[in-house]
């Protein structure tokens, strides 16, 4: 019982995470193709999942060491290092006046993101 529990936790931790990057995409993409107002709406929309997204992220990593899924942990940890270096060096939110200069390299930074999350999600439901 106390197994599934914690599988339950595991996933929906994941598919949260998922879901965080998955929105900062779409915000991206409503930004590239002018559905949204860049100084208004796609800034504040995307800097408001950002730090939960970081909290999930550290949520997950202490979920797995938690519960002895020291794989996932360990490949979770590239990704948490990336976040927690981009906070530190105050770059982890979008920037209102650079948002069309950075475009390309944000959505990339998102995508890489995604990828790996679901790389992982993979590697959870096959173990």
């Amino acid at each position: 019982m106390a197994s599934l529990f914690v599988g339950l936790i595991t996933f929906f931790v994941l598919i949260a995470l998922l879901a965080l990057i998955g929105y900062q995409l779409m915000c991206f993409a409503d930004l590239e193709f002018d559905y949204t107002d860049p100084l208004i709406d796609s800034a504040a929309r995307i800097n408001k999942v950002v730090v939960p997204e970081f909290v999930v992220q550290a949520v997950f990593c202490f979920v797995c060491i938690a519960t002895g899924q020291g794989f996932l942990c360990f490949m979770s940890l590239p990704n948490l290092h990336y976040n927690f270096k981009l906070y530190r060096s105050k770059r982890h939110l979008v920037d209102v006046t650079e948002i069309f200069n950075k475009l390309n390299s944000e959505k990339k930074q998102r995508l890489i993101k995604f990828g790996y999350v679901i790389l992982i999600f993979v590697v959870f439901l096959s173990g």
